[in-house]
């Protein structure tokens, strides 16, 4: 099984604390996944969004495929995710009942097959994310110190 990450979606790991993680696979055209290939993907302000018992990502941008000029693709179509039905299910009911998003927090090839992994998250407050910062520079002065 061979991984090869394509993108991460790292201001959603700033501005959001994850509770949950979980794998979906992209419905794709033949352009969609050469520019995926190629790395010509951007899922910063991307979401997931349920829809008619589906889920389907929003605002992801995969840059047309230049080779495919005229067969190409729409940059900025939503895209469906394939997820179990049971999965649908819960995280349908997790973003109506809880208030929780979901969010697409990277993107990469499984055996060839471009997959994003999803994350069910909760949005953190501004003294979160100053608590996460001053944590993060802890551990770096220690590793700093530790190496000396």
């Amino acid at each position: 099984m061979t991984i090869k990450p394509v993108i991460q979606n790292r201001k959603a790991l700033h501005d959001y604390e994850v509770l949950r993680r979980i794998e979906a696979g992209l419905a794709l055209t033949g352009s969609e996944i050469k520019s995926i290939r190629a790395g010509n993907v951007n899922i910063r302000e991307a979401y997931v969004r349920p829809e008619g018992g589906e889920m389907w990502l929003v605002g992801a941008h995969v840059a047309a495929y230049g080779p495919a000029a005229q067969f190409g693709h729409d940059p900025t179509r939503r895209r469906r995710l394939l997820l179990h039905k049971q999965e649908i299910r819960e995280l349908t009911r997790a973003v109506t009942e809880r208030g929780l998003t979901l969010v697409p927090l990277s993107l990469y090839l499984k055996n060839g097959m471009a997959k994003v992994e999803v994350g069910l998250v909760r949005g953190k407050r501004q003294y979160d994310k100053r608590e996460a910062i001053k944590k993060r520079e802890a551990e770096r002065q220690i590793a700093r110190v530790v190496r000396r």
